[in-house]
């Protein structure tokens, strides 16, 4: 087995030397539909929040390295720190998420397309900015508060390492197409080696 880096994140290239890493997909349900890497196991980040202790004890293997996986590394990062509070410290994330994945070359599986979480929340965030900048030239002044409220809440995100947007929009029904899978379940794909989506 290659040596793994004692930094917190792998590339691609680096994990695709890697032999049989434990690969675990904290992305939503529609987004591992979508597209994932081949044998990864998807536990969704609220999932690994909630059951970290639990999940800890079935991802300790150190035979096997584990990288935490999503679009572009920030929640895999929040998937790492939350199992580095329960002891399980050795966790890597996939720097640059599936996107830099797909980028290089890499094999995903691919399934129904839909969009990003966080290709939406930029959508609806420029959308809200444009229209505040508009309808504050255009309409009444008053609007440009609208953008500058967008700012101050993306920029909290950013201080925070969260997304009030993202969470509200994983909520809306084209995002729930793919219905999460039960705790329980991913805990039993994890303790059973059972990569892919739960069934």
């Amino acid at each position: 087995m290659t040596a793994q880096p004692t930094t917190r994140t792998v590339t691609p290239d680096a994990l695709r030397e890697w032999s049989e890493p434990l690969v675990v997909d904290v992305r939503s349900a529609a987004e591992f539909e979508a597209q994932h890497i081949r044998g990864s196991y998807h536990v969704p980040l609220n999932t690994l929040a909630e059951h970290a202790a639990e999940l800890a004890r079935h991802l300790d293997d150190p035979s096997s390295p584990l990288v935490l996986v999503c679009q572009s590394g920030v929640r895999a990062e929040q998937g790492r720190r939350h199992l580095a509070t329960v002891g399980l410290d050795r966790a890597h994330v996939l720097d640059g998420g599936v996107a830099a994945w797909t980028a290089a070359g890499h094999e995903v599986v691919r399934g129904r397309t839909a969009w990003a979480l966080e290709r939406q929340v930029r959508l609806v965030a420029g959308s809200l900015v444009l229209t505040g900048i508009l309808g504050g030239r255009l309409v009444t002044p008053k609007l440009r508060l609208l953008a500058g409220g967008i700012g101050a809440g993306l920029t909290f995100s950013a201080l925070s390492n969260t997304c009030a947007m993202g969470s509200a929009l994983a909520k809306l029904p084209f995002n729930r197409d793919v219905t999460e899978p039960a705790a329980e379940a991913v805990v039993e794909q994890v303790r059973r080696r059972e990569p892919g989506p739960v069934r």
